[in-house]
């Protein structure tokens, strides 16, 4: 299993979005946290399973959480660029592609 490694504000938007769910119901809050790291460890074992949708930039959708995973696969890792809400303005995170 390939390792994984967030983007700054990747990092951040997953822990705001996590604060927000488990403000509302710690249980949620919870299941929010399995269901991400689940399409976490889903694209860490098979990376290129997902489809490309923009140059080398993969996304895997998740449920029952309105989210997808926005990753590229690296050689060393795979980096997460978001945790994108899918009502999130699309390509709101290209940015952070330029590194």
């Amino acid at each position: 299993m390939k390792p994984h490694s967030f983007h700054p504000e990747a990092e951040a938007e997953f822990f705001e979005s996590l604060a927000r769910y488990a403000a509302e119901n710690e249980q949620l809050g919870r299941r929010y946290y399995h269901a991400i790291h689940g399409l976490i460890a889903d694209v860490c074992r098979s990376p290129k399973v997902y489809p490309c949708f923009r140059g080398e930039v993969r996304r895997h959708f998740g449920k029952p959480f309105p989210y997808a995973l926005i990753y590229v696969d690296e050689p060393q890792c795979v980096l997460v660029l978001a945790v994108a809400h899918f009502k999130r303005r699309p390509g709101y995170w290209l940015h952070r592609l330029k590194r």
